[in-house]
């Protein structure tokens, strides 16, 4: 069967555009490896109606608002390639299962890469996070550390200020800040430190101390951490999908791809790491899907 679309990937974008296109009457499947980049979090914030809804109750809930819709089909599958064969695609998972279909989305999000620190592992999505504006709240006027080993430190380190003035900022070894930078900060209150960082330690999630290899150890309550993201699936690369500037997926203002039929949405192209950001994207992308599918059709 040529179905209208398959959509790869089971966060708030991809169980959005699933929603729009059902709605409009299409025959879709969502493809969803069930590996979330959130997988970690135990609240998900921001997403009025949703405030502080845990990540899997979040998708539980879509999931039963996409069981009323025939026309949509949704299976717990990893996609491992994609094929264009003549004005359609055909679309493998490890399983063995193949779907052709006439249009394809990518909601494949993407993965944190955090700082080789040990014990950094422990603390993200309790007490270390990414986000200010996800996370903020719960940290707020609290002896925060910031954690960053690139130049995208002082966006943080500003971003963060707002949710609390008791800021540390921590380099792990690296010189990332101009003098005038330094001088701000300092103007500001917030302290940098340039040293090596030994350890994370703390309890059942919760951070209490940064060690250092020095020797020293400072208190903090929490932080946030500048992670390194990449791609979580290797299905745009391999199809030729061109990238932006932070190697996320290039579209235009519905989705599009530079890959005729191809569409993405969500965190895969960079967007803000939002929930409801991403939600809204996969309604977006799927209204440019149907928009072409219809125009192809009259």
């Amino acid at each position: 069967m040529l179905l209208d679309c398959v959509i790869i990937g089971g966060g708030p974008a991809g169980l959005n555009a699933s929603l729009v296109l059902a709605r409009a009457k299409k025959n879709i499947i969502l493809l969803d490896e069930d590996k979330p980049r959130n997988a970690v979090t135990h609240e998900s914030h921001g997403f009025i109606t949703r405030d502080g809804i845990k990540p899997s109750e979040f998708k539980r809930i879509a999931k039963q608002d996409l069981e009323k819709y025939p026309n949509l089909s949704v299976e717990n599958q990893r996609v491992i390639d994609i094929k264009k064969e003549n004005e359609s695609f055909i679309i493998h998972t490890d399983d063995g299962n193949s779907y052709h279909s006439r249009k394809v989305i990518l909601a494949t999000g993407l993965q944190d890469v955090l700082p080789d620190i040990e014990g950094i592992h422990e603390f993200y999505g309790t007490s270390l996070f990414v986000c200010p504006f996800c996370d903020g709240w719960e940290l707020k006027d609290r002896r925060l550390v910031v954690i960053a080993e690139s130049d995208r430190v002082m966006h943080l380190t500003k971003m963060v200020s707002n949710w609390s003035s008791d800021l540390v900022v921590c380099t792990n070894g690296t010189n990332i800040f101009s003098k005038e930078q330094k001088e701000l900060l300092s103007d500001k209150n917030i302290k940098v430190i340039e040293d090596e960082i030994a350890s994370l330690q703390g309890d059942n999630g919760y951070l209490l101390k940064v060690k250092f290899k020095d020797g020293k150890e400072m208190e903090r309550e929490g932080g946030f951490v500048a992670c390194e993201l990449k791609q979580a699936s290797i299905l745009a690369e391999k199809l030729g999908c061109d990238m932006n500037q932070m190697s996320g997926i290039e579209i235009d203002d519905f989705g599009r791809t530079n890959i005729d039929g191809i569409y993405a949405s969500g965190d895969t192209t960079f967007s803000l790491p939002q929930l409801i950001v991403a939600a809204s994207e996969g309604s977006k992308v799927a209204s440019g899907v149907v928009s072409d599918l219809i125009n192809e059709d009259f």
